[in-house]
């Protein structure tokens, strides 16, 4: 009875050792399955990181050519405005339309871009000026080599009533990518702006031939 009594004990401590071990491999189990997924995160994390970097690389290369112009498959610089000579003078078509054209002659020693619009203000008797705004037109690619000319435009309607409240004294012209401003007589003999000066346009650079 007392050996039956010890097998039975025997048989359940051996059955606790095995539930004891199967328990102890199932955590182990989960404990890797765990790692690995966050493994999996991170290094799906940081291919993201890699992307964006290689995005803001990319962006950045092409804020580097803003300063150049294609011109016939070569890159030339904007001119500047201390290798330009500008002038304006009236050109206008008719009675009704007032037209200043404004010339810039590349005098520097190599080629270089004048295209899109200028920065125009007009400066009144009073001592204010007003910028002009843009016309609906689309830049044209103007190279000038040098010796070569560009021209732009500045466009209004005529008063004709005499009862004109605009009274301009001066251009201030900023040529297209420049910073630096040069300040040109109002050309004598044109007609009164009909209007304010905001209703005065100026259109992009174009080459004189």
């Amino acid at each position: 009875m007392q050996k039956t009594r010890l097998t039975a004990l025997a048989a359940v401590s051996l059955a606790a050792a095995l539930s004891l071990t199967a328990c102890g491999g199932d955590d182990s189990g989960t404990d890797s399955s765990s790692k690995g997924s966050s493994s999996s995160n991170s290094n799906s994390s940081s291919s993201g990181s890699g992307s964006s970097e290689a995005g803001n690389k990319q962006s950045g290369s092409g804020e580097d050519i803003k300063g150049e112009a294609a011109s016939g498959g070569a890159k030339s610089t904007f001119c500047k405005t201390e290798d330009l000579a500008i002038d304006a003078q009236d050109a206008a078509p008719d009675e009704s339309t007032g037209r200043i054209d404004i010339t810039m002659i590349n005098r520097g020693s190599t080629t270089c871009s004048a295209t899109g619009f200028a920065g125009v203000d007009i400066k009144d008797e009073d001592n204010t000026s007003s910028p002009i705004e843009r016309g609906q037109a689309q830049p044209r690619v103007t190279t000038l080599k040098p010796g070569a000319a560009a021209v732009f435009n500045l466009a209004y309607d005529i008063d004709s009533s005499g009862e004109s409240l605009a009274s301009p004294t001066h251009i201030l012209v900023t040529p297209p990518n420049e910073t630096h401003t040069v300040t040109l007589d109002w050309p004598a003999g044109t007609g009164d702006i009909k209007g304010a000066y905001t209703d005065v346009q100026v259109y992009p650079t174009h080459t004189t031939k």
